[in-house]
């Protein structure tokens, strides 16, 4: 399989990168690094990235920024970064990734636990990675061709765990090589529509 791998260069894009490079095709894609690069927030960099890249297998992101802070304080502009970058961004991916996707291809996008467990300073994490679970099943049922998409939704990553213990109080942590796992289900596996939680 031919897969492109967005945000290839961060903790679960390497690990995931690892794992699906030991029986298939590879293209490492990042904001800065990478084979390509591509801005998510913008349609033209997106569309570029996918007319350079050509017909694929399968579209993995493990991308997106959000917006932390407390509510009391925070802005619609501030709020708005986590909307237009993981959200949008990732839906961007699969929209417009869909029309360069071989038959029967897939799609794997990336939530997060506090989509279902809120966290302090979080508002925005949780609205963003809820509205992707909602995405991810309403898409499952209408894409074309036998296409495929799938949410990986993981804990806190044990590699991350310590420049988030503050945010993350009493939550276990999971590898990202365990995260990484999740991505081969989707990309290797039948299903469609799914969420696969990982470490919770």
């Amino acid at each position: 399989m031919k897969i492109v791998i967005i945000g290839a260069s961060g903790t679960v894009g390497r690990a995931v990168t690892e794992e699906l490079s030991r029986r298939h095709e590879v293209i490492r894609v990042g904001r800065t690094k990478g084979d390509h690069q591509v801005d998510i927030t913008s349609q033209a960099s997106v569309q570029a990235l996918f007319e350079k890249i050509g017909p694929m297998d399968a579209i993995v992101s493990a991308s997106g920024g959000l917006h932390f802070g407390p509510i009391a304080t925070m802005t619609d502009s501030e709020f708005n970064q986590g909307l237009q970058d993981k959200l949008l961004g990732q839906v961007r991916l699969a929209l417009t990734g869909q029309h360069y996707l071989n038959e029967g291809g897939s799609i794997t996008l990336i939530s997060g636990i506090v989509a279902h467990e809120p966290i302090a300073q979080g508002v925005n994490a949780t609205t963003v990675n809820a509205a992707l679970e909602g995405f991810v099943r309403a898409a499952a049922c209408e894409l074309p061709r036998g296409i495929r998409i799938n949410l990986i939704s993981p804990t806190v990553l044990t590699e991350s765990a310590e420049a988030y213990d503050g945010f993350f109080p009493g939550f276990a942590s999971v590898p990202a090589a365990t995260v990484a796992q999740a991505y081969r289900r989707s990309v290797e596996g039948v299903q469609s529509g799914r969420v696969y939680k990982v470490g919770y």
